[in-house]
Protein backbone atom coordinates (compact mmCIF):
# COMPACT_ATOMS: atom_id res chain seq x y z
CA UNK A 1 0.00 0.00 0.00
CA UNK A 2 1.48 3.14 -1.08
CA UNK A 3 1.29 5.63 1.74
CA UNK A 4 -0.17 8.91 1.77
CA UNK A 5 1.87 12.34 1.80
CA UNK A 6 2.14 12.44 6.02
CA UNK A 7 2.44 9.42 7.55
CA UNK A 8 0.32 9.89 10.54
CA UNK A 9 -2.51 10.61 8.26
CA UNK A 10 -4.76 8.21 6.27
CA UNK A 11 -5.00 9.21 2.43
CA UNK A 12 -8.02 8.79 0.70
CA UNK A 13 -9.30 9.31 -2.89
CA UNK A 14 -13.29 8.99 -3.20
CA UNK A 15 -14.98 8.15 -6.45
CA UNK A 16 -18.62 8.64 -6.67
CA UNK A 17 -20.69 10.01 -9.77
CA UNK A 18 -22.64 12.20 -7.49
CA UNK A 19 -21.04 15.06 -7.04
CA UNK A 20 -23.61 15.77 -3.39
CA UNK A 21 -22.18 11.84 -2.22
CA UNK A 22 -18.54 13.13 -3.09
CA UNK A 23 -18.59 16.47 -0.60
CA UNK A 24 -20.80 14.47 2.40
CA UNK A 25 -17.78 12.05 2.18
CA UNK A 26 -15.35 14.51 2.09
CA UNK A 27 -16.80 16.61 4.94
CA UNK A 28 -17.44 13.81 7.19
CA UNK A 29 -14.00 12.47 6.90
CA UNK A 30 -12.01 15.58 6.86
CA UNK A 31 -13.30 16.16 10.42
CA UNK A 32 -11.18 13.22 11.52
CA UNK A 33 -7.53 14.50 12.30
CA UNK A 34 -6.07 11.38 11.07
CA UNK A 35 -7.55 11.17 7.70
CA UNK A 36 -6.95 13.35 5.03
CA UNK A 37 -8.89 13.63 1.42
CA UNK A 38 -6.71 13.76 -1.03
CA UNK A 39 -8.68 14.14 -4.40
CA UNK A 40 -11.92 13.09 -5.66
CA UNK A 41 -13.04 11.22 -9.11
CA UNK A 42 -16.52 11.12 -10.79
CA UNK A 43 -16.26 8.22 -12.51
CA UNK A 44 -13.60 4.97 -12.84
CA UNK A 45 -11.72 5.98 -15.29
CA UNK A 46 -10.08 8.48 -13.36
CA UNK A 47 -9.10 6.42 -10.90
CA UNK A 48 -5.89 4.78 -12.25
CA UNK A 49 -4.35 8.02 -12.76
CA UNK A 50 -5.41 9.31 -9.65
CA UNK A 51 -4.26 6.20 -7.36
CA UNK A 52 -0.81 6.72 -9.36
CA UNK A 53 -0.46 10.67 -8.93
CA UNK A 54 -1.68 11.07 -5.14
CA UNK A 55 -0.79 7.56 -3.62
CA UNK A 56 -4.16 7.15 -1.27
CA UNK A 57 -4.02 4.25 1.13
CA UNK A 58 -8.09 3.61 0.79
CA UNK A 59 -10.34 4.31 -2.37
CA UNK A 60 -14.08 4.76 -1.14
CA UNK A 61 -15.48 3.24 -4.83
CA UNK A 62 -19.19 3.58 -5.95
CA UNK A 63 -20.59 0.84 -7.66
CA UNK A 64 -22.62 2.29 -10.34
CA UNK A 65 -20.90 5.07 -12.81
CA UNK A 66 -21.86 5.86 -16.09
CA UNK A 67 -18.56 4.78 -18.33
CA UNK A 68 -16.25 2.73 -15.98
CA UNK A 69 -17.70 1.31 -13.14
CA UNK A 70 -16.89 0.49 -9.89
CA UNK A 71 -15.91 -3.00 -10.19
CA UNK A 72 -14.49 -2.92 -13.28
CA UNK A 73 -12.56 0.16 -11.56
CA UNK A 74 -11.37 -2.19 -8.60
CA UNK A 75 -10.69 -5.07 -10.47
CA UNK A 76 -7.69 -3.38 -12.75
CA UNK A 77 -6.64 -1.32 -9.66
CA UNK A 78 -6.60 -4.41 -7.30
CA UNK A 79 -4.26 -6.26 -9.88
CA UNK A 80 -1.50 -3.37 -9.42
CA UNK A 81 1.16 -4.15 -7.20
CA UNK A 82 0.95 -1.90 -4.05
CA UNK A 83 -2.43 -1.19 -4.79
CA UNK A 84 -4.34 0.81 -2.15
CA UNK A 85 -7.25 -0.62 -0.18
CA UNK A 86 -10.78 -0.57 -1.73
CA UNK A 87 -14.23 0.07 0.28
CA UNK A 88 -16.86 -0.19 -2.01
CA UNK A 89 -20.08 2.09 -1.68
CA UNK A 90 -23.47 0.43 -2.78
CA UNK A 91 -27.22 1.30 -1.93
CA UNK A 92 -27.71 -2.32 -1.60
CA UNK A 93 -26.96 -4.68 0.94
CA UNK A 94 -27.16 -7.96 -0.76
CA UNK A 95 -25.88 -6.82 -4.13
CA UNK A 96 -24.27 -9.41 -6.33
CA UNK A 97 -22.33 -7.05 -8.27
CA UNK A 98 -20.57 -5.86 -4.40
CA UNK A 99 -19.87 -9.72 -4.61
CA UNK A 100 -17.74 -9.38 -7.40
CA UNK A 101 -16.16 -6.06 -6.36
CA UNK A 102 -15.25 -8.31 -3.07
CA UNK A 103 -13.85 -11.07 -5.33
CA UNK A 104 -11.62 -8.84 -6.75
CA UNK A 105 -9.61 -7.82 -3.63
CA UNK A 106 -11.85 -5.02 -1.98
CA UNK A 107 -11.69 -5.19 1.70
CA UNK A 108 -15.26 -4.39 2.27
CA UNK A 109 -18.32 -2.13 1.69
CA UNK A 110 -20.33 0.18 2.99
CA UNK A 111 -24.13 1.31 2.48
CA UNK A 112 -24.49 5.06 1.41
CA UNK A 113 -26.93 5.49 4.61
CA UNK A 114 -24.15 4.39 6.95
CA UNK A 115 -23.76 6.56 9.94
CA UNK A 116 -20.74 9.28 9.50
CA UNK A 117 -18.58 7.67 12.77
CA UNK A 118 -19.29 4.45 11.42
CA UNK A 119 -17.66 5.38 7.97
CA UNK A 120 -14.42 6.96 9.33
CA UNK A 121 -13.96 3.63 11.54
CA UNK A 122 -14.13 1.58 8.53
CA UNK A 123 -11.66 3.66 6.61
CA UNK A 124 -9.58 3.26 9.62
CA UNK A 125 -9.95 0.06 9.73
CA UNK A 126 -9.05 -1.01 6.08
CA UNK A 127 -5.80 1.24 6.42
CA UNK A 128 -4.88 -1.27 8.85
CA UNK A 129 -4.99 -4.21 6.55
CA UNK A 130 -8.60 -5.60 8.63
CA UNK A 131 -11.74 -6.18 6.45
CA UNK A 132 -14.73 -4.16 6.98
CA UNK A 133 -17.47 -6.80 6.26
CA UNK A 134 -19.61 -8.44 9.18
CA UNK A 135 -19.97 -12.50 8.91
CA UNK A 136 -23.76 -11.94 9.26
CA UNK A 137 -23.16 -9.49 5.60
CA UNK A 138 -20.99 -11.85 3.85
CA UNK A 139 -23.39 -14.77 4.51
CA UNK A 140 -26.62 -12.85 3.10
CA UNK A 141 -24.19 -12.45 0.23
CA UNK A 142 -22.89 -15.65 -0.35
CA UNK A 143 -26.64 -16.49 -0.35
CA UNK A 144 -27.69 -14.44 -3.27
CA UNK A 145 -25.77 -16.73 -5.56
CA UNK A 146 -24.77 -19.61 -3.62
CA UNK A 147 -27.94 -21.37 -5.49
CA UNK A 148 -26.22 -20.93 -8.87
CA UNK A 149 -23.15 -22.82 -9.19
CA UNK A 150 -23.19 -24.03 -13.09
CA UNK A 151 -19.94 -22.01 -13.85
CA UNK A 152 -18.66 -25.02 -11.51
CA UNK A 153 -16.91 -22.25 -8.48
CA UNK A 154 -17.23 -24.82 -5.89
CA UNK A 155 -15.15 -27.39 -7.28
CA UNK A 156 -12.62 -24.55 -8.21
CA UNK A 157 -12.59 -23.05 -4.86
CA UNK A 158 -11.89 -26.75 -3.56
CA UNK A 159 -9.12 -26.95 -5.99
CA UNK A 160 -7.55 -23.99 -5.52
CA UNK A 161 -8.00 -24.84 -1.43
CA UNK A 162 -6.35 -28.43 -1.83
CA UNK A 163 -2.78 -26.20 -2.53
CA UNK A 164 -3.39 -25.78 1.68
CA UNK A 165 -2.28 -28.37 4.27
CA UNK A 166 -4.16 -29.13 6.61
CA UNK A 167 -3.32 -26.48 9.57
CA UNK A 168 -3.75 -24.07 6.66
CA UNK A 169 -7.29 -25.12 5.98
CA UNK A 170 -8.26 -25.16 9.13
CA UNK A 171 -7.50 -21.63 9.82
CA UNK A 172 -8.87 -21.00 5.87
CA UNK A 173 -12.09 -22.43 7.44
CA UNK A 174 -12.02 -20.13 10.78
CA UNK A 175 -11.69 -17.15 8.69
CA UNK A 176 -14.52 -17.82 6.50
CA UNK A 177 -16.75 -17.98 9.77
CA UNK A 178 -15.36 -14.54 10.23
CA UNK A 179 -13.26 -15.19 13.23
CA UNK A 180 -10.92 -13.02 14.18
CA UNK A 181 -6.58 -14.50 15.05
CA UNK A 182 -7.57 -14.35 18.27
CA UNK A 183 -10.36 -16.34 18.12
CA UNK A 184 -9.07 -18.68 15.71
CA UNK A 185 -5.89 -19.67 18.41
CA UNK A 186 -7.98 -20.28 20.70
CA UNK A 187 -10.36 -22.57 18.55
CA UNK A 188 -7.47 -24.16 16.92
CA UNK A 189 -5.37 -23.68 20.46
CA UNK A 190 -2.21 -21.69 18.46
CA UNK A 191 -1.03 -18.43 19.09
CA UNK A 192 -2.00 -15.20 17.80
CA UNK A 193 1.52 -14.89 16.03
CA UNK A 194 1.20 -18.69 14.68
CA UNK A 195 -2.24 -18.00 13.18
CA UNK A 196 -0.81 -14.77 11.52
CA UNK A 197 2.07 -16.69 9.72
CA UNK A 198 -0.98 -19.67 8.50
CA UNK A 199 -2.97 -16.64 7.21
CA UNK A 200 -0.10 -14.79 5.32
CA UNK A 201 0.92 -18.07 3.86
CA UNK A 202 -2.94 -18.96 2.91
CA UNK A 203 -2.88 -15.29 0.90
CA UNK A 204 0.28 -16.23 -0.98
CA UNK A 205 0.00 -20.10 -1.74
CA UNK A 206 -3.48 -18.92 -2.93
CA UNK A 207 -2.76 -15.44 -4.70
CA UNK A 208 -5.36 -13.38 -2.29
CA UNK A 209 -4.91 -9.76 -1.55
CA UNK A 210 -6.89 -9.98 1.66
CA UNK A 211 -9.78 -12.35 4.60
CA UNK A 212 -12.21 -11.63 2.86
CA UNK A 213 -11.55 -13.35 -0.47
CA UNK A 214 -10.49 -16.37 2.06
CA UNK A 215 -13.57 -16.20 3.01
CA UNK A 216 -15.37 -16.23 -0.12
CA UNK A 217 -13.23 -19.07 -1.00
CA UNK A 218 -14.15 -21.06 1.46
CA UNK A 219 -18.03 -20.25 0.88
CA UNK A 220 -17.48 -21.22 -2.19
CA UNK A 221 -16.29 -24.54 -1.63
CA UNK A 222 -18.96 -25.49 1.14
CA UNK A 223 -16.15 -25.76 4.15
CA UNK A 224 -18.63 -23.59 6.56
CA UNK A 225 -20.66 -26.53 7.52
CA UNK A 226 -17.17 -28.21 9.07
Amino acid sequence: MTMSPDAATIGVLIVDDDPLVRAGLAMMLGGAADIRVLGEAGDGREVADLVGRLGPDVVLMDVRMPYVDGLAATEALRARPGAPEVIVLTTFDADAHVLRALRAGAAGFLLKDTPPAEIVEAVRQVARKLPVLSPAVTRRLIARVAEDDRDGRGARAAKRLALLNDREREVAVQVGHGKSNAEIGRTLHLSVPTVKTHVSAILTKLDLNNRVQIALLVHDAGLLGT
